[in-house]
């Protein structure tokens, strides 16, 4: 039963239901009525008790005007006080009160909501790619002014309408609107517009909770710019290649002649020719592959010998027990199967010429104070023999080993390195010097078209993938990749397809691991399956080593294992 004061059951029902705290009280201050929000959130305040015990003084003609404040405990609550008359014509006062702190969160939450839609909204509005949204039957929600202009469709034509609507055999076959929705996935594709620009348009599905696409967000962009720098850098790549080719014909492909177009190559080679011209021992750096012997070969040909013999030697291909016979000679019966005429040393042979000591670092600690003493006296003593015989040659040593920490380890002898490296010239990797990637691709492949009595033709996919690999074998590893292309490749024009690693890759391998990866087979012969690993890691070692004392490490096997095996497979030590 409502109390006599409320003129309807209906207004009744209203307070009674209401969430709002409601406290009903006479001219006396005494409470006549309260619903249940406000006893839950007053903890029940009982009819007839005095409405001052909560709120505190009351002036009923100013409180009424604006609200207070009501505290309970460490709780606050906003109220506000309205009088109405009753049914007799007496005043009535009305007490309404909310939780401060969930009013003033729900109007700050409400708040932070309107700013982040204002703030979305001024993003699209301001973003410079055009923005289409649609439902998933591709009915135009919303759209940018940026969509407008990189569409050139008008507003018009779009606001409220479903995408089918502009589909025609001209300049829209399809809307990738509706490609979205059959694929269920992010699309992109190029267009072209009215107007006859280029545009990129990329469409994202948006899904419901039950899986279903409830929206499409499209991204449209000019690439018109970008598709003419793109053809006139194919163009200017073309022209490149041209240069390249027609200047590499002229070039002996039988020679040797290191190809240096980088400025930092450059430097290396203008260096050897400036120490050429002064017959002191130079000290060549670098990474295995990286065109040392090149340098090498540049310093002797500036030099005043260039008319006498360069002999290179691999200091580590030679097994240590045969050093000293090799590089010294050896008089007759000098030892258990030498010669009965004995035999001329490759430094005696190099008389007035040069010697390139390649791989220098792999001398052993007991051969490296009798090659220290040549160097300091110029004489050598044949295996066998007591008379030591006066050389006249010039020392070029080169390694890609560090040897700073070799001496430090006490791997090499500090003497001979001071000796050696009277005057040092590094040689930078090939990954350090891309401008010479193309030219020394063309070089050889002229080189190997002429060997092999082939025309292959490498397009500017081809080159563009030789550019961006590293080369951890270098200008030797480029060389041989551009060899096997030759050989192995059935077109005339080189396709991506006929790239080593790009090979490997589309059988199954990691085309991050290059050329020195491989792909997995199904083979169950176990022993061409052997066979076939063991070809792949000698292959492996060998483009990433310089000789097969380095390869041998390498593989954690003997020196005359590596030698057996690669005679085994008809393989190359370099």
């Amino acid at each position: 039963m409502s109390p006599s004061f409320f003129p309807a059951a209906s207004l009744y029902a209203a307070v009674e239901y209401s969430p709002v705290g409601t406290l009903f009280f006479n001219q006396s201050f005494e409470i006549t009525y309260a619903n249940p929000a406000a006893a839950a959130l007053l903890g029940g305040p009982a009819v007839g008790t005095d409405i001052r015990d909560l709120t505190g003084p009351l002036d009923l003609e100013a409180d009424g005007k604006e609200p207070r404040v009501l505290r309970q405990g460490d709780r606050s609550f906003s109220c506000r006080i309205a009088c109405i008359p009753d049914s007799e014509g007496l005043a009535i006062f009305v007490l309404t009160l909310l939780e401060s702190e969930a009013r003033l969160r729900s109007q700050s939450e409400l708040e932070t909501a309107w700013k982040l839609s204002d703030d979305l909204k001024e993003i699209l509005k301001g973003s410079f790619d055009g923005i289409l949204v649609t439902d998933g039957e591709g009915n135009v929600q919303f759209m940018n002014s940026s969509y407008e202009r990189v569409s050139a469709i008008p507003r018009q034509e779009l606001e409220g309408r479903n995408m089918r609507a502009l589909i025609n055999p001209v300049w829209m076959e399809n809307s990738v609107a509706f490609v979205v929705a059959d694929e269920r996935r992010a699309v992109s594709k190029r267009q072209v517009t009215r107007d006859g620009r280029d545009i990129i348009v990329t469409g994202m599905p948006v899904f419901d909770g039950d899986g279903n696409i409830k929206r499409i967000v499209i991204n449209a962009r000019d690439i018109t710019e970008i598709y003419h720098l793109r053809e006139e850098l194919l163009n200017a790549k073309s022209r490149e290649l041209q240069h390249y080719q027609s200047v590499l014909s002229t070039v002996n492909v039988d020679s040797e002649k290191m190809v240096a177009i980088s400025e930092s190559i450059k430097k290396v080679f203008l260096l050897a020719k400036r120490v050429g011209g002064f017959d002191t021992t130079v000290l060549i750096l670098g990474e295995s592959g990286a065109g040392k012997e090149e340098v090498a070969r540049e310093i002797h040909r500036s030099s005043l010998r260039r008319d006498h013999a360069l002999v290179t030697i691999n200091c580590g291909a030679i097994p240590e027990n045969l050093l000293e016979s090799e590089l010294f000679g050896y008089e007759k019966g000098a030892f258990t199967g030498a010669s009965n005429v004995g035999k001329i040393g490759l430094l005696e042979a190099a008389d007035g010429g040069t010697v390139f000591l390649d791989e220098v670092g792999e001398l052993p600690l007991s051969f490296q104070v009798k090659l220290l003493r040549v160097l300091e006296t110029k004489q050598i003593t044949r295996v066998g023999s007591i008379r030591a015989k006066a050389i006249d040659v010039r020392f070029i040593a080169a390694t890609n080993r560090n040897l700073d920490k070799m001496v430090q380890d006490r791997t090499f002898r500090e003497d001979l390195y001071y000796r050696l490296n009277v005057v040092s010239i590094t040689v930078p990797p090939l990954r350090q010097r891309r401008e010479d990637i193309l030219p020394l691709s063309l070089y050889f492949l002229n080189m190997f078209n002429h060997r092999y009595y082939q025309n292959k033709v490498m397009t500017p996919e081809v080159i563009k993938r030789m550019e961006e690999y590293d080369w951890k074998g270098n200008v030797r590893e480029l060389r041989n990749v551009v060899e096997h292309m030759v050989i192995m490749s059935p077109n005339t024009h080189l396709q991506i397809s006929d790239v080593p690693w790009i090979i490997r890759q589309c059988g199954g391998g990691d085309a991050a691991e290059g050329p020195g990866a491989s792909a997995p087979e199904s083979i169950t012969d176990l022993n061409l399956a052997v066979r076939q690993l063991e070809i792949r890691l000698l292959e492996q070692a060998r483009n990433a080593c310089g000789s097969t004392r380095e390869m041998a490490r390498y593989l954690h096997i003997d020196q005359s294992t590596v030698v057996r095996k690669l005679h085994k497979y008809g393989l190359t030590a370099t």
